[in-house]
């Protein structure tokens, strides 16, 4: 059995679990076991209490910025959120170093400062936003992470259902549900079959992850792919 774990160094988020290699790209009850890989960055349920150059340290050492991002119903006040954003995208771009997006009734400012930032990769993870929006971002070359919550929200589902197999991610997030069952509803809805899916999600996890900025492997012990 293999294990990825992906979690923040600064205990902000859990990302990451592989089991089975199913890819999971964000959980709160990770495993412990197996290959781990590091984030740094500053929440914005936290940026009134973090510093961003609280991160510079660790960013040698990690895989990616995050999570990061906007959230305009809980957390610090909204300039204070979009001056941590704005430097963690800079850090990010600076490294090469993709970026895990919380993104809550946020979307619009969000996608413009990424347009004016431009990082190497960018996941929006929990993704529950519309079609339009999801067709933005994929439009963009951004990559969309769903959950749980995806299954109770029809425009969600038909953002799930028009997301491409080469842009899509799935996760558990902080509910108990296996990851085998996300992948399972979600072939559903994709009209593809879960071993579609595992193929799918452990590409994209080594086209963002596995080249660092001098093209060294930056997750070194990735799985291979399941047989087609």
């Amino acid at each position: 059995m293999q294990y990825l774990l992906f979690f923040n160094l600064l205990k902000i988020r859990t990302f990451v679990a592989m089991t089975d290699q199913f890819v999971n790209i964000h959980t709160h009850r990770p495993t412990g076991r197996g290959i781990e890989l590091r984030t740094a960055g500053i929440h914005p349920w936290n940026a009134d209490k973090e510093d961003v150059s609280t991160i510079v340290p660790l960013l040698g050492d990690v895989q990616a910025v995050g999570e990061t991002g906007l959230d305009f119903v809980h957390g610090a006040d909204r300039e204070t959120q979009l001056a941590a954003f704005r430097a963690q995208l800079a850090l990010a771009r600076e490294r090469r170093l993709p970026v895990v997006l919380h993104c809550v009734r946020a979307f619009e400012p969000v996608m413009r400062e990424l347009d004016a930032c431009r990082p190497r990769a960018a996941i929006f993870h929990g993704f529950i936003g519309s079609p339009e929006q999801a067709r933005r971002a994929v439009l963009k070359g951004y990559y969309l992470s769903f959950g749980l919550r995806a299954f109770a929200s029809p425009k969600t589902l038909e953002s799930l259902r028009e997301t491409p197999l080469s842009q899509l991610f799935l996760e558990t997030d902080d509910s108990d549900v296996p990851i085998e069952e996300i992948y399972a509803r979600a072939a559903k809805v994709k009209g593809v079959t879960p071993e579609e899916l595992q193929r799918a999600t452990l590409e994209n996890y080594g086209r963002i992850f596995t080249t660092g900025p001098q093209g060294q492997d930056k997750a070194a012990g990735t799985p291979p792919l399941p047989a087609r």
